[in-house]
């Protein structure tokens, strides 16, 4: 009788990763920096006020400067508008809804001018 042989289990070969790509820098990019000093975002102030004046966000400059250098982009100023004067179901009552929705949770500075920007 012949003996028989076991299959001899090979073991894997480590698999080697594909070469991983990083993520291009904000120089690469070419995107608009994000520094207060450089004039893209409006100062925050406390007290309110509409546009430039209640702060917390891009300005319409810096949001220009944003999608020139990064063409395709959607980035769209806030809707500064009080929710009395938009109409129902519009495309910008739908933004603020999904903006005041979305920051509930923000408690910085920044993120309640923001929010007070937004009607929020």
């Amino acid at each position: 009788m012949a003996a028989t042989k076991k299959p001899v289990k090979k073991k894997p070969s480590p698999k080697k990763k594909a070469a991983s790509k990083k993520k291009p820098t904000r120089a690469e990019k070419n995107a608009p920096s994000r520094k207060k000093s450089k004039g893209n975002y409006a100062k925050v102030k406390k007290g309110g006020g509409t546009g430039k004046k209640a702060g917390g966000g891009m300005t319409a400059k810096g949001v220009a400067t944003y999608r020139k250098n990064n063409p395709g982009s959607k980035l769209k100023t806030a809707v500064t508008t009080p929710p009395s004067q938009l109409k129902k179901g519009s495309k910008a009552a739908k933004r603020r809804k999904a903006f005041c929705a979305r920051s509930k949770s923000w408690k910085s500075e920044r993120g309640l001018a923001a929010r007070r920007k937004w009607n929020c």
